[in-house]
């Protein structure tokens, strides 16, 4: 059931104490093991159901729901197309991109993300916080 709080403050909660937000399901597709583990722990820390994949066709093999949201890393905005691509011949869920060359505080990630069809683009290194004020704003869009 979704509360009437505002962004930010769900935000805050997810920080401090975790926010249970009816398990919305997260799939994650990143290469780095100490990244992805962070993710989980704070992803999960926050509510979410949290499932990881080596690739895309693998998780949907597994045959588990379709995730509200995709948190996928790649290597430049360029090389994301084709994954984009490949993720939407099998969901049409919310996309998240994650790396570490996307410029912060620029409107070109903007543009980028607007281009590619996804609901934000993240910069690595990011914060607990960042991340999930990302993850909410791309769930709640798609409500």
């Amino acid at each position: 059931m979704r509360t009437s709080l505002g962004r930010s403050e769900r935000v805050d909660q997810a920080t401090s104490r975790g926010i249970v937000r009816d398990r919305e399901r997260i799939l994650v597709v990143e290469p780095n093991d100490l990244i992805l583990g962070l993710l989980e722990r704070w992803l999960g820390e926050a509510g979410y159901e949290v499932s990881v994949a080596s690739s895309l066709r693998r998780h949907e093999a597994s045959g588990q729901s379709p995730p509200h949201l995709i948190i996928i890393d790649v290597r430049t905005p360029r090389t994301a197309e084709k994954m984009i691509s490949s993720v939407r011949e099998l969901f049409s869920s919310p996309i998240l991109l994650l790396s570490a060359t996307f410029r912060r505080g620029t409107s070109s990630s903007g543009n980028a993300a607007h281009r590619l069809g996804v609901r934000r683009m993240l910069p690595k290194p990011f914060t607990r916080e960042e991340l999930l004020s990302a993850v909410i704003e791309s769930i709640e869009t798609d409500s």
